[in-house]
């Protein structure tokens, strides 16, 4: 299925490295502006000098009192020296407060903006504002918001606490897990939010192991970039909603709130987006997405409780009832019961229960373990991947005990089925289609040879071997079917001494091995093609036919709705010295299900003539009625290696 999407790409500059805010004066200089407002905050006062410094006489003024969550009054106060200044462009140090700040004085006034990020917040590489007023925090999105330039130097954001550093960086990453499961979700966003999920990950595991170097923070600050152009470029869900409305409603510190409500959001919305969670579990390298996250903040020493961010209990049910007001995009259902109860393990700071995909994922670790010490590297190598599929599929279909125990009674009952004259287990191969991939898989051949087609179950071994021009029918009412017959290498020579297994059904459908009441092999035979490549045999013309549906593959079928029956065709084997063994079939052209083989096993190369004559019979006998020829030329490849003696 294709999936349909959207993307529109940031029109952003971005300028990344160690000691580029030295380039901040030519970033302004690059927009044509000449009167720059700086913006920070009173705990960034040391990075706002260094930016008036750089900037020389661009700098006209300095707001210092950029705050958390962007409050209006703050915003308006900002606007009036913007204006008394007469500015042309805001430049903003500091992470989200003063990124905010400087978007909401670009909302209402279109000011240029540069902005010089010391945290992690990504906030900077979107078009999102999000302000405070009366207690309510709301949002809005336009391309005017968008930062026209934004400059990172590694060297400044190593400068944050580990502690800030810590918190900033799972806030980025928030960012990343919600792309992924957006509606507005497409594959650079993916690609982007993966790439950003690894980078954070890595550096935050380096904090808490107490590596904290340029090479950490380069980590940090590229996912955080990454990561915030995921925020720019899709909507969020749940968790910034939730998040929103703790920091907006009740004044609770933006990043650490962040770090805290991750893994419960995310646990909320595990088994509505398992591929998606599947896809951070994998970048994460754990086996859960939600306790993974929350075990890479503990990890790396964040916060974990919404209680000790300063929400009281008692604010559980208002908080809840704010974060389902309105309906927005989310994978699962959103119901104030659902909320109340995520909010109430976030307040707790416990740790989220993990899937049982997750309990799964280590049982199947055990399992691929356990094989470690197969001597035989196929067999290990099919071992090892057939085990995960399996979980997968039991995983992914949500499989029951009951279901388990139905189909290992079904499997056990083609056993039982199965005997030397019935191989139910082949049967049940090839109703799935997996005979056909197997023989496809394994005869992969060459364009100018004859196409292999599944053995089916009838075939038994040591078929009597009759003289050129014998009749396999036996007296067999049917229609006479006179069968001419070449094999040939794909160089055109004739092949002698060929050995040619043939089988088929009767006029009603029946191979010998179903009739009780024949005395012996019949409609099967083995021949050997003469000095010409050449073979001449006769026969009746086969009939489509039922798989035998009287045990559980024919339950199978009917629980379905699928019919059991196989196109008109007559089997063949051939082997030859020097050659690659053929086993194929022949196809009656205009037979009956030729388009819904019940074994998927018609090719259209197979599907040839099987003309319609009257009169005498190639071999001078008189026939009363029609009868039909087969002419055909069996092309045998050489196998890999044998032409170079390998």
């Amino acid at each position: 299925m294709t999936t349909g999407f959207v993307h529109t790409t940031a029109p952003s500059r971005i300028v990344f490295g160690a000691g580029t805010l030295e380039t901040v004066p030519q970033e302004v200089t690059r927009l044509g502006r000449e009167r720059v407002l700086v913006l920070a905050s009173p705990e960034l006062a040391e990075a706002g000098d260094r930016i008036e410094k750089a900037l020389g006489p661009l700098a006209v003024a300095r707001f210092d009192g950029a705050a958390m969550h962007t409050p209006v009054p703050v915003t308006d106060e900002a606007a009036e020296l913007l204006r008394a200044v007469s500015a042309d462009c805001v430049v903003a140090v500091g992470g989200g407060s003063t990124t905010g700040l400087a978007k909401a004085l670009a909302a209402r006034t279109g000011i240029d903006q540069v902005v010089v990020p010391t945290t992690y917040a990504g906030s900077e590489v979107t078009p999102v504002l999000g302000e405070t007023a009366d207690g309510v925090k709301t949002t809005r999105s336009s391309p005017d918001i968008l930062p026209e330039t934004v400059v990172y130097d590694v060297e400044l954001s190593a400068g944050l606490p580990v502690p800030v550093a810590v918190t900033s960086a799972v806030n980025a990453l928030a960012h990343a897990v919600e792309a992924l499961y957006s509606p507005d979700a497409n594959p650079a966003i993916d690609a982007l939010a993966l790439d950003a999920i690894r980078r954070l990950a890595t550096g935050l595991r380096r904090l808490g192991d107490g590596t904290d170097d340029l090479a950490t923070r380069s980590e940090l600050l590229q996912g955080a970039w990454l990561a915030g152009t995921c925020l720019g470029a899709v909507g969020m869900s749940l968790h910034h909603k939730l998040c929103h409305t703790l920091g907006g409603s009740f004044d609770l510190p933006h990043a650490p709130t962040h770090t805290v409500v991750l893994p419960h959001a995310m646990a909320y919305n595990a088994a509505a987006a398992p591929a998606a969670m599947a896809r951070v579990a994998e970048a994460l390298g754990v086996a859960d997405a939600p306790s993974g996250v929350y075990d890479l903040v503990v990890r790396a020493g964040g916060p974990t409780a919404l209680g000790d961010l300063g929400l009281a209990e008692s604010d559980i049910a208002v908080a809840a009832g704010i974060a389902v007001e309105k309906p927005y995009p989310n994978p699962a259902e959103l119901t104030r019961d659902g909320i109340e109860g995520l909010l109430r393990d976030a307040w707790a700071g416990q740790r989220p229960r993990s899937s049982p995909a997750a309990a799964a994922g280590r049982i199947t670790e055990q399992a691929v373990a356990s094989f470690a010490g197969t001597p035989d590297p196929r067999l290990h190598r099919l071992l090892t991947e057939l085990v995960p599929r399996l979980h997968d599929f039991a995983v992914a279909t949500g499989l029951t005990q009951d279901e388990w125990a139905a189909g290992i009674d079904f499997l056990t009952r083609t056993g039982h089925v199965t005997t030397a004259t019935r191989q139910e287990f082949i049967l049940l191969s090839d109703t799935l289609g997996l005979s056909s991939v197997v023989d496809l898989l394994t005869h992969s051949r060459t364009p100018d040879s004859t196409p292999s087609a599944v053995l089916g179950p009838f075939y038994v071994e040591g078929p009597p071997e009759l003289a050129a021009g014998a009749d396999i029918a036996a007296g067999l009412p049917g229609t006479p079917l006179f069968v001419d017959v070449a094999v040939t290498g794909t160089d055109g020579t004739p092949i002698p001494d060929a050995v040619v297994d043939v089988w088929q059904s009767d006029d009603n459908g029946f191979y010998d091995v179903q009739l009780p009441d024949v005395d012996g092999p019949v409609l099967r035979a083995r021949f050997r093609t003469d000095p010409g490549g050449a073979l001449r045999f006769r026969s009746i013309l086969p009939r489509e036919y039922p798989v035998p549906d009287d045990g559980p593959v024919g339950e199978m079928l009917a629980a379905t709705g699928r019919h059991p029956y196989r196109a008109p065709h007559l089997h063949f084997m051939i082997d030859a010295p020097g050659y690659a063994r053929l086993i194929t079939q022949l196809f009656v052209r205009g037979g009956r299900y030729l388009d819904s083989d019940a074994v998927f096993g018609v090719k259209d190369d197979l599907v040839v003539d099987f003309a319609e004559h009257t009169g005498p019979a190639p071999d001078g006998h008189d026939v009363d009625g029609p009868w039909r020829s087969l002419g055909f030329t069996f092309v045998l490849q050489t196998p890999p290696g044998a032409a170079d003696g390998g």
